[in-house]
C-alpha cells in the first residue's frame, strides 16, 4: 500500500489502532492493516466475511475491533 493509499484510509477511518484502521461498511466493519494493505471484512456480530489476511493477522484485527468498536460513531 502507497504512503498516499494509506493516508486516505487513515483520513477516511473511524478509528486507528496499532497501524489498524476500522471503516464502516454496508456488511459491517472493514479493517485494514496501513502497512500491508490487508483487508478484513466483519459482520456487526463478529464474524469474518472476508479477507485478504493471514489467519492469524485476522485474529489481532478481531481482537482489536472488539476492544475499540464502542469508540466507532454511531
Amino acid at each position: 500500500m502507497s504512503e498516499e493509499q494509506a493516508k486516505s484510509v487513515a483520513d477516511a477511518a473511524e478509528v486507528i489502532v496499532n497501524g489498524y484502521a476500522f471503516l464502516k461498511h454496508s456488511l459491517g466493519v472493514r479493517v485494514v492493516n496501513l502497512d500491508t494493505g490487508n483487508v478484513a471484512v466483519f459482520s456487526n456480530a463478529d464474524e469474518m466475511l472476508e479477507s485478504s489476511m493471514p489467519e492469524i493477522e485476522q485474529v489481532i484485527a478481531l481482537k482489536y475491533l472488539r476492544a475499540n468498536r464502542k469508540y466507532m460513531a454511531a
